[in-house]
């Protein structure tokens, strides 16, 4: 008698509507990449083009993201640098060959501020951008506002907000 396989039920969305996968094998790692690659779910590398993300990270360290599509908490290795936020499944998956998970360009971010409130969970901030808002958990109360203030500081040095035209130079102008 063959023991059967593990399986469970993955919600997935696809345009504007979900369906659910059923009786669907656990996935193996390459599986599960091939999974994220097929649904769009791996970064474009023109994201983070540039950005030396494995060395002298502004900011790095262990949140808890909840899923885009899946709503399940994961644990992941975050990395804020140059203005672009990206994660990874561990540390020791960051090298200069390798690709993060997803990346959050800062610059188009709105607002980061504390969400303990929203998910219910200590030590949850939210990262909100126009079209949607992403939310995460912290370790420790520390940790969160560590965070929420380094993103914040990010936000503001890579936002557009004011275009190079509305720029006033007060120190040229003839009095």
């Amino acid at each position: 008698m063959t023991k059967p396989k593990a399986s469970y039920s993955i919600p997935v969305k696809i345009g504007s509507f979900a369906r659910s996968i059923n009786s669907l094998p656990l996935l193996s790692s390459e599986m599960e990449n091939l999974w994220r690659a097929a649904t769009g779910q791996d970064p474009n590398p023109d994201d983070y083009k540039g950005v030396e993300f494995w060395a002298n990270p502004e900011r790095a360290g262990w949140l808890t993201k909840q899923g885009d599509y899946i709503k399940t908490w994961r644990r992941r290795w975050f990395i804020l640098k140059q203005g672009k936020l990206l994660w990874f499944k561990d540390p020791a998956s960051v090298s200069r060959r390798s690709a993060p998970r997803g990346v959050v360009s800062v610059g188009g971010c709105l607002t980061v501020k504390g969400a303990e409130d929203i998910v219910n969970k200590a030590f949850a901030f939210e990262l909100s951008t126009r079209d949607s808002t992403m939310y995460f958990i912290a370790d420790t109360e520390k940790e969160k506002e560590d965070w929420i203030n380094s993103i914040g500081r990010s936000i503001v040095q890579h936002s557009r907000s004011v275009t190079d035209s509305e720029v006033v130079d007060y120190d040229s102008k003839s009095r």
